[in-house]
C-alpha cells in the first residue's frame, strides 16, 4: 500500500483508484478470514476444548473477549502487525456475529489504508532527502540500534540472574 500510495503521487496510479482497491481487499481479505474461523475454526476449537482444559478456558475467555470488546479488538487489529490478519478467523471463532464484526471491519480498514496509502502519497517524494540523510548517519543509527540491544541484553539477564523470592512461612 506505501508502493501503491508512492506510485500515486508519481500519477503512475490514480489515488482513487488505489484508496478503493485497498480498501476492497483488505475487508474482503478479513470477511474470508471470519468465515474460515466461524466454520472451520470453531468446529476444531470446540473438539479440541472438549478434549483438553487449557484449551477449553482458553476458549472461554476468548468468547468473553470478543463478546466484551470485539469490537473495539476488530478495529485495532488492524494497526497491530502480526495480529491484523488473525482478527477475522478469531472473531469468526468466537462466535462474533458477521455484520457487527463487517462494520467494524470496514471502519478499521478505511482508516488504515486510507492512512497508509496517504503516508505513501505524501512521503514518496521525501524519500530521496531521507536515503541521503540515512546514508550520512547510517554510524549514528547502528550505534543507537546496537545500544538498543544492548540494552534488552542487559535487562533481560539483570531478571534472569535475580534469584526467585522465597515464599514465607
Amino acid at each position: 500500500m506505501l508502493v501503491a500510495g508512492f506510485l500515486a503521487g508519481r500519477s503512475i496510479l490514480d489515488l482513487k483508484f488505489v484508496y478503493l482497491i485497498c480498501v476492497m481487499s483488505a475487508v474482503c481479505g478479513d470477511c474470508c478470514g471470519f468465515v474460515i474461523g466461524q466454520h472451520g475454526g470453531q468446529r476444531v476449537i470446540t473438539r479440541l476444548a472438549a478434549r483438553f482444559e487449557t484449551i477449553r478456558h482458553r476458549y472461554e475467555r476468548l468468547q468473553l473477549f470478543f463478546h466484551t470488546h470485539g469490537s473495539k479488538a476488530v478495529f485495532m487489529a488492524r494497526f497491530i502487525a502480526g495480529v491484523r490478519f488473525m482478527a477475522g478467523p478469531m472473531a469468526g471463532a468466537a462466535g462474533m456475529p458477521f455484520f457487527r464484526f463487517l462494520g467494524w471491519n470496514v471502519l478499521g480498514a478505511v482508516v488504515w489504508c486510507t492512512l497508509v496509502v496517504t503516508i505513501g502519497y505524501l512521503v514518496g517524494d521525501e524519500l530521496y532527502r531521507f536515503a541521503e540523510y540515512a546514508h550520512s548517519a547510517q554510524r549514528w543509527i547502528a550505534l543507537a540500534a546496537l545500544l538498543i540491544c544492548f540494552a534488552f541484553w542487559f535487562f533481560w539477564w539483570r531478571d534472569r540472574s535475580q534469584p526467585a523470592p522465597r515464599p514465607e512461612a
